[in-house]
């Protein structure tokens, strides 16, 4: 596919980094030279150095009728929303835009998008609270994913010491338990797609595939208790804080501390309508966190600009008695430390983004979709076309690469788990995790 993106930022320099390990044709445009020059020494893809609101310019970067996709993620909304509609008058096939204005997203707004030539629309922020209202609705799990209505799961939980699993190898899991599937393990920073010989050490992050019944004994296994969250201190008057509000206060309690005085004093018009409680202070001194009843608290939610700031907070919040913290890092190398550290769930704009962008990425083809599950491997559903080479033999003769493994199906609407002498048959739609950069490789299995 042809792909141009507008924006060498945070979210399109991490995209282009992902696009252009998988053989696609990627073009990246904007205006600072230097960001350009460094992806170009790094990555394969080509740049243009040009504004994304020329027609000029983006005629330059190749945008015409063989654009595929067109991906817009300047910082700026309005530069966005424009060089879209430029891109789709020039020719592209799809576009999509970043954008800062949840109003936006309204489905009574698309027809005018539309019209103006903007087919998607990406809010990262409303993502990101998405993902921690899942979090907070399962507190002892560290990433969940639904996949064809919940058909089949895909569930990241960190194994405690002393629990059932470890010191047991895969092949003897496997051996008597026909529940779940070990789709990988993430081991302080290295992810692991496992061979049966794979033995499981506390602290592992294990990424299992299941059903919806088997979901509590994977949290027995792994020795979690499950909790309610009623109680949520929130750290930051963000805009994913606002949305975090809008979507929960409903259901639980929110407490949110913003030591920004002028922010401060904006939040209620910003949350209105939400029953939340709006605090002037500075939630990194535990005094402070004391006096707004952090003892109270079932979950705490960090969502400062600094992703130190906010590791470091989550940290006293658990030595505070918090049993559930949440901290967004938008840095991505802070991420496998954070995980080490043991804070609980972390939260990317820019994975969300990028995962969101992947799976309309695909959309020229219906029958697969992708989203990224770590900073470092993705997942992919694919449907098996008739003749394709994963269905000519037993999965266990497929010969499939190291840093792949087929961790589920979906076949006439009911999630399987797929074991070695199993064999794939056309029609399924199968969950394959891998390494990053490997999604080329999976996509050859299905052709």
């Amino acid at each position: 596919m042809k792909i141009v993106i507008a924006g060498a930022g945070e979210v399109g320099s991490h995209l282009g980094k992902l696009l252009s390990r998988e053989e696609q044709d990627i073009v990246m445009i904007d205006s600072d030279r230097e960001k350009l020059d460094r992806l170009d020494a790094n990555y394969n893809l080509m740049t243009f150095v040009g504004s994304p609101t020329s027609f000029r310019a983006l005629s330059g970067a190749g945008v015409d009728t063989s654009c595929d996709l067109f991906i817009a993620v300047t910082p700026y909304e309005n530069t966005n929303i424009t060089s879209c509609a430029i891109a789709k008058s020039l020719g592209a096939r799809k576009t999509v835009a970043r954008i800062d204005n949840y109003e936006f997203r309204d489905s009574l707004h698309r027809p005018f998008f539309a019209s103006i030539g903007v087919d998607h629309l990406i809010y990262p922020e409303y993502l990101a609270a998405q993902e921690i209202c899942t979090a907070l609705r399962r507190p002892w799990v560290r990433q969940w994913f639904e996949l064809n209505d919940g058909r089949l799961l895909l569930i990241g939980v960190k194994v405690r010491a002393g629990a059932a699993l470890t010191g047991k190898s895969l092949r003897d899991i496997t051996a008597t338990q026909h529940n779940y599937h070990v789709a990988a393990i993430k081991r302080r920073h290295e992810t692991i797609i496992p061979r049966g010989n794979d033995v499981i050490q506390p602290d592992d992050i294990l990424y299992f595939t299941t059903t919806e019944e088997f979901v509590d004994d994977i949290r027995d296994l792994c020795g979690k208790k499950d909790f309610k969250v009623r109680n949520v201190m929130v750290m930051g008057g963000s805009r994913i804080a606002v949305r975090l509000a809008h979507m929960a206060s409903e259901k639980l309690r929110i407490t949110i501390i913003e030591n920004d005085a002028d922010l401060c004093r904006r939040l209620p018009e910003k949350c209105s309508g939400c029953n939340v409680r709006i605090i002037h202070g500075d939630a990194r001194n535990n005094d402070v966190l004391r006096e707004e009843g952090i003892g109270a608290m079932d979950a705490f939610v960090a969502l400062t600009d600094a992703s130190e700031t906010n590791i470091l907070a989550c940290l006293a919040a658990k030595e505070m008695g918090v049993n559930k913290t949440i901290a967004e890092v938008e840095n991505i190398q802070f991420i496998s430390e954070a995980e080490i550290l043991n804070i609980g769930t972390i939260v990317n704009k820019k994975l969300l983004a990028s995962s969101k962008i992947f799976q309309l990425l695909l959309d020229a083809d219906e029958t697969s979709s992708r989203f990224m599950a770590l900073a470092d491997a993705e997942v992919a559903e694919l449907e098996a076309r008739p003749g394709s080479k994963i269905t000519r033999a037993p999965v266990m003769d497929l010969k499939l690469s190291r840093d792949m493994t087929i961790a589920g199906l979906i076949r006439n609407g009911r999630g399987m788990l797929v074991g070695g002498r199993d064999r794939i048959q056309a029609g399924d739609h199968v969950l394959v995790f891998c390494l990053s950069g490997s999604i080329h490789k999976v996509e050859k299995l299905f052709v």
